[in-house]
């Protein structure tokens, strides 16, 4: 989760906010960040870059260890402070983790005065402040090309925040405590700060993501469709094929409500067949996939190495109705004709 404040950027964290939440049944860490953007110099080169301070414990609840390319995560070797850089900040601007001469320069608009560029020595609006890259990180591009980790006091003094905070964030020690945790925070913190999940961080993502999904399912419902034409045909061959049987059947005081169940039921085992071993197949797939992933993202620039997958209950639900519904309303045409064709031809 995360604390932001509803408005400004900034807020100051009182200490028995931070002990309320820290004690909370539940909460395995929480971290204060500081998050800012900044020029960063290296050689002759420039860029300007995500700055994100953390605490000492952010190591021990982020997933960042992983993703290390090389280096090692480590803010801080005795007394020096060290970056942790992404991939895409290393290559942009040629740094080596061997260079020991050439410092990392990270500039920052001083807060008690204007930046005055037409001055003699505009240096004297930033703050300037230098420290080595200690690892190189890749998550993903959007990360990889902008975000630096750094220690927070360090961060705090480069952009005199001091102990103002950009926000906190929290992690939880079982997911299915989330929402508990959340509306305590919520109540701990007040109506001036905002607590997101990482659904809620991540909310346009997930929106677009749903979006997607929903297309492919109508896709893919259109090709079913299509496919549905073979069952279509080939109940309409055995209504020809049957229809001595169907006139036998009639003959014996069959009606055509009954000839017509026949069909239709026909139409359900075929949907019902399909959709079960259709659903099972896939939900194999998944598994092995989840398990052993079989399906690589086909770039070593991620943090996870497969296609990611994962089963839920309402898919297999929406799935499965469709075929059915579609294979019904396939069937349904031939049993109706079947009926009635056979139905004309035994009262002739």
């Amino acid at each position: 989760m995360q604390i932001t404040p509803a408005k400004g950027k900034t807020f100051l964290p009182s200490p028995k906010q931070l002990a309320q939440i820290k004690n909370l049944p539940g909460v395995a860490y929480l971290s204060e960040v500081i998050e800012d953007n900044a020029l960063l110099r290296y050689r002759d080169r420039q860029m300007v870059v995500k700055l994100k301070g953390i605490s000492e414990n952010f190591a021990q609840h982020s997933r960042l260890d992983t993703a290390l390319v090389a280096g090692s995560f480590a803010l801080r070797e005795g007394n020096q402070a060290l970056a942790v850089i992404g991939r895409g900040v290393q290559m942009t601007l040629s740094i080596s983790l061997q260079n020991q001469i050439d410092g990392l320069q990270f500039w920052y608009p001083k807060r008690t005065d204007a930046v005055n560029l037409s001055s003699l020595n505009p240096d004297k609006s930033f703050n300037r402040k230098s420290l080595m890259a200690g690892g190189v990180f890749s998550l993903e591009k959007a990360y990889d090309e902008r975000y630096i980790f750094l220690p927070l006091d360090f961060m705090a003094k480069l952009t005199e925040y001091h102990k103002r905070r950009t926000s906190l964030e929290i992690q939880v020690s079982r997911l299915s405590q989330l929402p508990a945790i959340q509306a305590q925070i919520r109540e701990i913190m007040g109506a001036g700060f905002l607590v997101k999940n990482s659904d809620e961080q991540q909310a346009s993502l997930l929106r677009a993501i749903k979006i997607e999904k929903f297309f492919v399912y109508l896709t893919l419902s259109f090709i079913l469709a299509v496919a549905s034409f073979n069952i279509f045909f080939a109940l309409m061959m055995l209504v020809i094929d049957k229809k001595k049987d169907i006139g036998v059947l009639m003959a014996m005081g069959a009606s055509e409500t009954l000839i017509r169940k026949i069909f239709m039921w026909e139409g359900v085992v075929i949907a019902f067949g399909g959709a079960g071993i259709g659903l099972l197949l896939g939900a194999g797939i998944a598994l092995l996939q989840q398990e052993y992933g079989l399906i690589s993202m086909g770039t070593t620039m991620t943090i996870i190495q497969a296609y990611p997958v994962k089963l839920l209950l309402s898919d297999f639900v929406y799935t499965g109705l469709t075929i059915v519904l579609i294979t019904l309303l396939a069937s349904y045409v031939p049993a109706r004709t079947a009926a009635r064709v056979e139905a004309k031809a035994h009262l002739g």
